[in-house]
């Protein structure tokens, strides 16, 4: 299991039950990060800033709701992850799971990835989820469970392909 995915599970572990789809807002709260959105560029999804003791974590407020949740799931893996970067800055580029050319490319990115994905739609929920649908094709698996997960179609793809579920959709 990937750093991400880990830090990820414990963190779920270590919280109160609170069911699917994961509230990322109450985990970034509960880890004492303050969440601000606020419109952006379009380019930008989010933020991550440390100063002193304060953490504030600002979410491009233009995106899609569904797109914010990532965003915001994303820079909570940041806050645990990589606790020495006191500025991080995220473009929608990075979130975009369904194109391979805009996939990360760096470690840190790739931690954040899966933190999120794992936070959002833990494996053994979506496992369990699969195994429960009823379904002809990898396209009608992606459309039940994205709105389960509350996660972007072309992200559900995305984790139903990583984990193994589905080949393509």
């Amino acid at each position: 299991m990937a750093r991400g995915e880990a830090a990820a599970r414990q963190l779920v572990q270590e919280s109160p039950a609170s069911g699917l789809p994961v509230d990322p807002e109450a985990v970034a709260e509960r880890l004492g990060a303050t969440v601000v959105r606020q419109p952006a560029p379009v380019e930008l999804s989010g933020m991550l800033v440390r100063r002193d003791d304060q953490t504030v974590i600002g979410i491009n407020a233009d995106l899609d709701p569904t797109r914010q949740r990532f965003a915001l799931a994303h820079l909570v893996g940041h806050l645990q992850l990589h606790r020495r970067r006191d500025l991080i800055l995220d473009t929608v580029e990075r979130h975009a799971l369904g194109n391979l050319a805009s996939l990360p490319t760096d470690r840190e990115e790739t931690e954040a990835n899966r933190f999120a994905l794992e936070l959002l739609a833990p494996e053994t929920a979506v496992r369990s989820a699969a195994v429960e649908a009823d379904f002809r094709t990898a396209a009608q698996l992606v459309d039940l469970l994205a709105p389960r997960f509350d996660l972007t179609r072309s992200t559900m793809a995305g984790r139903l392909m990583g984990l193994g579920i589905i080949l393509d959709v």
